[in-house]
């Protein structure tokens, strides 16, 4: 068993507890694509293999993504194949967007964020997740972590208002979460033991979460606003 592998064989409510980020995320976007008006045009800049177009049945989802952050991964459902600085479409096409863990992977992330805008409408909404504590991945295309100040101060740039950045979680999330990825470095053959040891630990540390009230340790920033 690798360590990849291993959320896989966790109940929903135990993997949604163990992989808080990815949990919120998912509430973020399923949210996000609810309010949203049927018909809408959505861009999910970004897109890798669009794992986010079920939440947008309503909508017409369009994913756009440069096609090389995993070479495990299938590009295939792309509807666009494009470098996020430079989208293939007009001002004002879209009527909202989704930029999901990406604009770390991106060498200019104010000048993508303008892009992005340009191809908004004004006053269409924005749903971006950035990480503040994580591992490098996707490597050599990882450049950058980001504090909620200065994707303030990016999103302010490139012409967004309304911001709301909201921390994923605090310091016993990103601890529990540091607890189980030490799995990852253990020999296949003792992933599962060693999880079943690790992973009570975990989730009592997850239990703990409260007792950060500022949130300075986090794994990322769920940040939503719309273009001015």
């Amino acid at each position: 068993m690798t360590y990849s592998r291993l959320p896989q064989l966790l109940p929903r409510f135990l993997r949604r507890q163990v992989l808080h980020f990815e949990a919120a995320i998912e509430d973020a976007v399923t949210s996000f694509a609810a309010a949203l008006p049927a018909g809408a045009l959505v861009l999910d800049a970004g897109a890798g293999e669009g794992r986010h177009e079920q939440a947008f049945a309503r909508q017409r989802y369009i994913a756009v993504d440069l096609g090389i952050g995993d070479e495990a991964w299938s590009y295939a459902r792309l509807d666009a194949v494009a470098d996020l600085h430079a989208l293939p479409f007009r001002e004002r096409t879209f009527d909202a967007c989704i930029n999901i863990v990406t604009l770390e992977h991106v060498r200019e992330p104010r000048a993508v964020l303008k892009e992005i805008a340009r191809g908004l409408r004004p006053g269409a909404p924005l749903l971006m997740v950035v990480p503040h504590e994580w591992e490098e991945h996707q490597q050599p295309h990882d450049y950058y972590r980001f504090t909620r100040y200065g994707v303030q101060h990016l999103l302010e740039q490139a012409g967004f208002g309304e911001l709301r950045i909201a921390p994923a979680g605090g310091y016993f999330r990103l601890l529990s979460r540091r607890l189980l990825n030490g799995l990852q470095f253990l020999p296949a053959a003792l992933v599962i033991p060693a999880a079943l040891l690790v992973a009570p630990a975990a989730l009592l540390v997850s239990a703990l979460d409260p007792l950060d009230k500022r949130r300075n340790f986090t794994l990322g920033f769920i940040c939503t606003g719309r273009k001015l």
